[in-house]
């Protein structure tokens, strides 16, 4: 991995990771939130195929219509890809399928939930059909949790 002038990288073990900036919240100070490099190219798979949900999410929140509040999709944050990511807001939004409500998934959310809350971020879930059928709630309930 090249050295990156943008983002410095740390090393967790014996792997290389890079760090991306983020604004912190009232002080408008840079900190640098880890991520996993090795992960970059299935990050552009799940942007390139993104459910119909996750589609629907991002035609409403895309281009600073929130506000002014830049998303990203499919971001890079540790040893995981979140479906959306708000830096300004530290705002991660997870669209969750069916798969998501098994006992193993729900563990597995609870565990990343907890990660993404040590880094300062707060994490909202909806499921697929609330984004579908209820998109309106949604995007009020995403504006509440932006301020």
């Amino acid at each position: 991995m090249s050295k990156s002038p943008l983002f410095p990288l740390y090393e967790r073990g014996r792997e290389k990771c890079l760090l991306v900036p983020i604004l912190q919240r009232g002080t408008g100070e840079k900190s640098m939130l880890p991520y996993n490099s090795n992960l970059k190219q299935r990050s552009r798979q799940l942007r390139e195929n993104m459910t119909d949900a996750e589609r629907h999410l991002w035609a409403k929140i895309r281009m600073k219509q929130l506000k002014g509040y830049q998303f990203y999709r499919q971001k890079l944050l540790g040893d995981y890809i979140v479906d959306f990511f708000c830096p300004r807001a530290r705002l991660v939004i997870e669209v969750d399928g069916s798969q998501h409500f098994s006992d193993e998934m729900t563990e597995y959310d609870r565990m990343r939930d907890e990660y993404l809350s040590s880094l300062g971020l707060r994490v909202l879930r909806f499921t697929n059909i609330d984004v579908l059928t209820h998109i309106e709630g949604v995007v009020e309930s995403i504006i509440e949790n932006m301020e």
